[in-house]
């Protein structure tokens, strides 16, 4: 089972994927948000991350997100001028503002798109592509008039995340319409979406033998032991994976306090490393560490309520 980190914008950055792989380890691999075409420019501020220092550690796939072939050939020939030889394409991204302008899960209602950048990627023999996808927009099987593009692609896998875009990250997930998708793709597949646990990979991978791998976002923010968890076959004790985790929080603490402009930015930035907390932290606790005045009072209420 290849374990990766996958893309989620805000969160897991380029200074997160380096620390949690310096604290945790056990990732294949990494993703970056995606990077997305900003006044008629590649957005300078996502490139400044793809290309960070702390990316040596891991050494990040770029995901982009396009509503046409002009912006896919825009965004593959930045990356590439910058030296990178692979590439994840965004058909998954379900927030309505980049879906109703075509892009992410947006691309899923207009094969047309996705044919002409299927004969880009087809003949581009200097970069390996991989795809991210939902099922659909509005439905859980508006997949299936893509399934010719996708496999006319030479690429490393495709990771499912198996709801349609209007669900965004609730609802149940279509088990059913993943296996059919899996059942009719020729590339290797990754499953993505509610794996929290250790149990929930190994679960995966009894259900599914032939699965790739999984690629998690919102399980790795919550516990970023559980890759290394995984791989060991020992879960750590909440105790330990909530020292753990405060030594992540401290790491990131200390690089956005030298890196981010005043105390606001840094104090509304360290914030939302708690919007997916550990269930090994009390939520009233959590609560009133938020609730915190300044980036002071935060700091000396995380020493006197959550060091373990």
């Amino acid at each position: 089972m290849k374990l990766y980190i996958a893309p989620l914008q805000g969160y897991t950055d380029a200074p997160f994927r380096h620390f949690q792989q310096e604290i945790f380890g056990g990732a294949d691999g990494a993703f970056t948000p995606f990077l997305r075409v900003e006044k008629d420019e590649p957005c300078r501020r996502t490139l400044r991350d793809i290309e960070s220092a702390l990316n040596e550690n891991h050494k990040p796939v770029p995901q982009i997100i396009f509503r046409d072939a002009d912006e896919f050939a825009q965004l593959a020939a930045a990356l590439k001028a910058r030296g990178f030889r692979r590439i994840d394409l965004n058909l998954g991204c379900p927030f309505p503002p980049q879906v109703h302008k075509g892009r992410g899960a947006g691309v899923l209602l207009r094969p047309d798109v996705l044919e002409s950048v299927a004969d880009m990627v087809r003949d581009d023999s200097a970069v390996e592509y991989s795809v991210k996808m939902r099922l659909g927009v509005d439905s859980p099987d508006q997949w299936r008039p893509l399934v010719a593009a996708l496999n006319s692609m030479p690429l490393v896998h495709v990771a499912v995340h198996p709801r349609f875009a209007r669900r965004q990250y609730r609802g149940d997930l279509h088990y059913h319409e993943f296996e059919a998708l899996a059942a009719a793709l020729r590339h290797p597949i990754l499953f993505n979406g509610e794996i929290g646990t250790p149990d929930d990979i190994a679960a995966l991978s009894a259900r599914y033998q032939w699965l790739h791998g999984v690629m998690v976002g919102r399980g790795i923010l919550s516990r970023p032991s559980l890759f290394a968890e995984y791989r060991s076959g020992e879960e750590l004790s909440p105790d330990r994976r909530l020292s753990l985790h405060l030594q992540l929080h401290n790491a990131l603490l200390e690089h956005y306090g030298a890196m981010l402009c005043g105390e606001h930015q840094v104090f509304a930035k360290i914030k939302t490393f708690w919007d997916y907390p550990p269930d090994c932290i009390d939520s009233r606790i959590l609560k009133k560490l938020l609730k915190s005045r300044d980036i002071a009072d935060y700091k000396a209420r995380l020493q006197f309520y959550v060091t373990p």
